[in-house]
This record gives C-alpha cells, structure tokens and sequence, in this order.
C-alpha cells in the first residue's frame, strides 16, 4: 500500500520560509514523479511544483524563482523549500504521486503566510 505523508506546515510571516516534506512508503520514491499542489480556502486545487523521477523539476509561474523541489532517496522523502513566502501562498499544500496508474495523495500540510 502505497502512503504519502507531508510535514513541515506552519505559521511563517512574509519573506519567511519554510521546508516541507513528502516520506513515502510502499514505493520508491525516486522511480515515480512527485507534485506539490496547494489548495486555498474557497479555491480550486492549484499545481505548485513537480519533479520527476530523472530529478527535472518545474514550477508554476506563481512560485518560479522562490520555491525549489529536492529528493533525498535515503529517507525516500521529497522536499518542497519555500522562500519568500507571501500572504498568497497560504493554502494546504499536498504532494500527489502514481504508482502502476493509481493516484495517491498525502493528507495534506498547512501553511499559512501571516504576520
């Protein structure tokens, strides 16, 4: 059985960051793409960033230049390192990956962007 387990959320002021982590379990991590999307009060699920299993990342415009993706196999954990953060950026943010065609989802993390 595949699992996703986020952590890292929290209360940050603007220009803060914070880095939050995806761990699997039942799967390699590093065989399988990995995305990061945020879900804000009131809004439809948004796509934040992605990396795949060749370790190429990409960034939706909004985060491009502030956000970075990172995987350390070892601990089959992939990494979301937010910088600059802005109010804006507070959401529930969740990593999603598939495995042999199924979607997984983790439970999701809070970040909220306040001062």
């Amino acid at each position: 059985q595949v699992q996703l387990v986020e952590s890292g959320g929290g209360l940050v002021q603007p220009g803060g960051s914070l880095r939050l982590s995806c761990t699997a379990s039942g799967t390699v991590i590093s065989t399988n793409f990995v995305g990061w999307y945020r879900q804000a009060p009131g809004k439809e699920r948004e796509w934040v960033a992605t990396m795949v299993s060749g370790g190429a990342s990409g960034y939706a415009e909004p985060v491009e230049g502030r956000f970075a993706v990172s995987r350390d196999n070892e601990k089959n954990t992939v990494y979301l390192q937010m910088n600059s953060l802005k109010p804006e950026d507070t959401a529930v943010y969740y990593c999603h990956t598939q495995v042999r065609g199924a979607t997984y989802w983790g439970q999701g993390t809070q970040v909220t962007v306040s001062s």
